[in-house]
């Protein structure tokens, strides 16, 4: 099954002068303080208006705060010098609530930021259409069922909300189309017993609306997490799956389903890397608090918070006592095999390991 977008992957090799300074960085702090993430994760409001069975950042309460704008655009335009490429909105919450994200949006763009979203899309007006489909690079919507019942008994919402999303989802589409817009509108879906039957329907229905793919994910335990109805859930019966769904790939629409990560859950956590190496480094995670911190499988833990961005600038927190702090602990003291199985840099994190840390004989003979 083809996955042009590199989902099932990872892109860090298209960024090799940030891999030289990652490597050349080692385990000096005066040096790895300037290698500043290429892409970080911002949550510009921790309410939401769904309670998804699957949430893994329930514990955190989904409380109705939201950064300030024009604190954040000044932070924007700092990340921006420093090397950041990009902004994933998305967060603890639905970034579409934030009444000022359209201009959050606009400023992102402008200050040379590539911008994304991962959202269930019930906001997803007219107005955000308009103003701001233009400057995205990609929306992901996560839509996690092929019929009305199901979709509301996941995202634990109105049985409408899933009509609202598709027509959203039409409108938008169709405003691409008639712009000639650049920015991939796709959609995913965690495969639970709830929906393993209606993934085609699913498929189907994605296909037909015009999106640009459809992402079939595994669900993952999040350590912190108040939910546990699926953490022993496993994938191997879910990988015949690949075939059948492969019949909806084509030259417009991309069918990802992500049997790399699938298959990696079977694996032992000791077989993979020994330690992270993408954190403090390639990433960060913004919550809609100002608080920056190293990775989301550790947010509210105040060994990965390093400042606040509604209090000091994207520099000083970067280059503070608590990023050197949180540097020496995954270093030294980080035991992966506690972290949360199939992160978000878990490829990246193979990848740097590969490059930095494995033992490969004979690895000057290419």
């Amino acid at each position: 099954m083809t996955d042009k977008f590199k989902i099932d992957s990872h892109k860090l090799i298209y960024h090799p002068k940030w891999v030289s300074n990652f490597i050349d960085s080692n385990n000096d702090w005066e040096k790895a303080k300037d290698v500043y993430p290429l892409y970080i994760e911002v949550s510009p409001v921790g309410a939401c208006n769904h309670r998804c069975t699957f949430c893994a950042v329930d514990y955190i309460g989904y409380k109705a705060v939201m950064l300030d704008a024009d604190i954040y655009k000044r932070r924007l335009e700092e990340m921006s010098k420093a090397g950041v490429k990009s902004i994933m909105y998305a967060g603890e919450g639905e970034p579409m609530l934030h009444k000022k994200i359209n201009d959050i949006v606009k400023h992102t763009k402008e200050v040379g930021i590539d911008v994304s979203f991962t959202t269930n899309a019930t906001l997803m007006n007219q107005k955000f259409i308009e103003n701001s489909l233009a400057l995205t690079s990609w929306i992901k919507v996560s839509i996690n069922a092929g019929t009305p019942d199901t979709y509301a008994k996941i995202h634990q919402t109105k049985v409408k909300d899933f009509d609202i999303v598709v027509n959203n989802l039409k409108n938008a589409v169709a405003y691409k189309k008639a712009n000639n817009l650049k920015c991939n509108i796709g959609a995913q879906a965690l495969l639970l017993p709830e929906n393993e039957n209606e993934i085609e329907d699913l498929a189907s229905l994605c296909k037909e609306i015009g999106l640009d793919y459809l992402v079939i994910k595994p669900y993952s335990q999040h350590m912190f997490s108040e939910t546990k109805k699926y953490e022993n859930l496993t994938y191997d019966s879910y990988l015949q799956l690949e075939e059948s769904l492969s019949k909806y790939n084509s030259d417009d629409f991309n069918l990802v389903f992500r049997s790399n990560t699938m298959k990696k859950y079977s694996e032992n956590s000791g077989d993979r890397y020994k330690k992270c190496n993408a954190t403090p480094f390639a990433w960060a995670y913004l919550m809609a608090d100002g608080e920056l911190y190293g990775c989301s499988a550790y947010l509210l833990d105040k060994r990965f918070a390093y400042g606040n961005l509604m209090k000091d600038t994207f520099v000083d927190v970067w280059h503070s006592e608590k990023r050197k702090e949180n540097f020496r602990f995954i270093k030294n003291d980080l035991n992966i095999v506690e972290c949360r199985k199939n992160c978000r840099m878990d490829e990246v994190n193979r990848y740097l390991y590969n490059l930095v840390d494995s033992d490969i004989p004979h690895k000057n003979f290419i």
